[in-house]
């Protein structure tokens, strides 16, 4: 079987944008996950993507405790033999990879947000370390940012970073 993933974090609704962009609506549409790195701020959002596909999200620094009490602050699902954990921070980009080598010796990719910077690597030991940005507050980047990628047979193909 193949899941096809919307990856995202960061959405910051209705503080940093007023509603999901269009863009990422049509996005979980076609697909049978949505992956949600945390800071989503309203449990509209999580509400919202629901209506579209499954969901696997965390909470993040800047969500309320009614979100909080919904989603894990670490989710960790093996995806058509891929194992995917999601955090919202991992902290300072200097080390990373080898601290979360050491965080995550069990898992094949790491989905984080936090920065709403872009990120893709692998570490020491294999890990993919996955970062989306964020689809609504583009910070210090040229545009605002997400991931799409497919999940098959214990790898992960087709990443892809979407600019909007």
């Amino acid at each position: 079987m193949t899941t096809r993933l919307l990856i995202v974090s960061d959405t910051h609704v209705p503080t940093r944008a007023r509603q999901l962009p269009s863009a990422v609506i049509e996005a979980a549409d076609a697909v049978d996950l949505v992956i949600h790195a945390g800071d989503w701020i309203v449990a509209s959002v999580l509400d919202e993507l629901e209506s579209h596909a499954e969901v696997l999200g965390v909470w993040g620094n800047n969500d309320p405790a009614d979100l909080c009490a919904r989603l894990p602050e670490v989710a960790r699902r093996a995806i058509d033999g891929v194992r995917f954990a999601v955090v919202h921070e991992t902290g300072q980009a200097t080390g990373r990879e080898v601290r979360m080598d050491a965080a995550f010796p069990d898992i094949d990719v790491l989905v984080f947000g936090h920065s709403h910077i872009p990120w893709d690597s692998t570490t020491p030991a294999g890990l993919r370390l996955l970062n989306p940005g964020s689809p609504t507050d583009r910070r210090r980047q040229a545009t605002c940012t997400y991931l799409t990628a497919v999940a098959d047979d214990g790898a992960l193909r087709e990443v892809a970073l979407v600019h909007l």
